[in-house]
């Protein structure tokens, strides 16, 4: 993508939002492992906005400031009581060092920024543009319960945002406004004060999110992550495998109580979760772990993928070693990694190989184990 022209861009995430049917205004409920706003502000300053000024209601600004955290060149400003008010007022706060202006809807958190190029393109022969879709299914105008009549979609369009204008044009404009009607867009003041706007092609990507379900539907992802461990057997220690103290004459050395199939169950969650491994989390050099029950390690990425929206859908660990015989304690190993991951017992997996003798798991110096895990996003599934 060619550089950019020089903009600034506006963010109204002022309303309540409750129609999601979240206990937090929507522009502030994780979507995709992040609050929502947090969505289209990293697009507009990863895209190179000079400044982002958010509109936000008087009462928000915790939320705000937790859900932007550590992005740079965004300013808060209380919004006003419609959106058009909330427009204006950030379109005051900013300066004037940017000679075009996006405004955008919170509630469209997924900005491509080939839609962005367009925009800001043709602001070179126009006061303002927008991005729109053309409409594919036949319209009918309503009259109560009855069809009253029909309406030519081929001269009708679907508005998106953001919207681009001049700047001064478009403050003018919302300066100008009477507040006699209610301005459901942009473009509508903008029109009222005598501008062009021209249409763009749009994207289904930026489609608005307002109901539950449009949250479930945005965010039903799957993630996958792989582990995998080693541990070296040794007389005189214990052997933990996935949480089970299982007899054997040897057991796994290691920093902590070296439990394989745990730590590669971790590796796998933190992968899923893109949240670095299980050596960034839990040092082996640090006392704290010294002979510590590696059940914590399995709580603690667990935690990390909630936080980060998601739940553990399944678990599928092989262990791959000659001695002991896991089949005896498989079903135990079952339940007890399905308690730690906080799941059913059918989403737990845990089987057993060997390599015919061959390299140190064949002659019986260690145990590895690798493991597969799925997230999936806990607004898909309800919770």
């Amino acid at each position: 993508m060619a550089p950019l022209p020089r903009f600034a861009a506006v963010i109204v995430a002022a309303g309540k939002g409750l129609r999601a049917g979240h206990t937090l205004p929507k522009q502030f409920v994780p979507w995709r492992g992040k609050p929502l706003l947090r969505h289209s502000v990293e697009t507009f300053a990863g895209l190179g906005a000079g400044e982002v000024v958010v509109a936000i209601s008087a009462d928000a600004q915790d939320l705000a400031r937790a859900a932007l955290e550590g992005i740079a060149g965004v300013r808060l400003v209380p919004g006003g009581a419609t959106r058009q008010e909330s427009v204006r007022a950030a379109l005051e706060a900013l300066g004037p060092a940017a000679p075009y202006v996006l405004i955008h809807d919170a509630a469209r958190p997924d900005v491509p920024p080939p839609v962005v190029e367009r925009l800001l393109a043709a602001l070179q022969d126009h006061e303002g543009a927008v991005p729109v879709l053309p409409l594919v299914d036949s319209i009918a105008i309503a009259g109560g319960a009855l069809m009253a009549s029909t309406a030519d979609r081929e001269a009708l369009r679907r508005v998106q945002t953001p919207q681009a204008f001049r700047f001064s044009d478009i403050l003018a404009a919302h300066r100008a406004w009477t507040g006699e009607r209610s301005a459901g867009d942009d473009a509508q003041v903008a029109r009222a004060a005598g501008h062009e706007i021209a249409l763009v092609e749009g994207d289904e990507r930026l489609r608005k999110l307002t109901f539950a379900a449009d949250f479930s539907s945005g965010d039903a992802m799957v993630r996958i992550g792989t582990g995998f461990d080693v541990h070296r057997l040794a007389p005189g220690e214990e052997l933990w495998l996935c949480g089970v103290l299982v007899p054997h004459d040897e057991g796994l050395t290691g920093h902590s109580d070296a439990d394989v199939a745990l730590h590669a169950v971790v590796d796998a969650i933190l992968g899923a979760s893109a949240q670095g491994d299980i050596g960034d989390h839990f040092p082996p050099g640090d006392a704290r772990w010294k002979d510590a029950s590696s059940d914590k390690f399995i709580v603690h990425a667990v935690a990390l993928a909630e936080e980060a929206g998601y739940r553990v859908g399944n678990v599928d660990v092989t262990l791959i070693c000659e001695a002991p015989r896991i089949a005896p304690h498989r079903e135990a190993m079952r339940a007890r990694l399905a308690g730690l991951l906080g799941v059913d017992l059918k989403q737990v997996s845990v089987k057993a190989t060997t390599t015919e003798r061959l390299g140190f798991t064949g002659r019986g110096e260690g145990i590895a184990a690798q493991a597969v895990a799925t997230l999936v996003s806990r607004e898909d599934h309800g919770i």
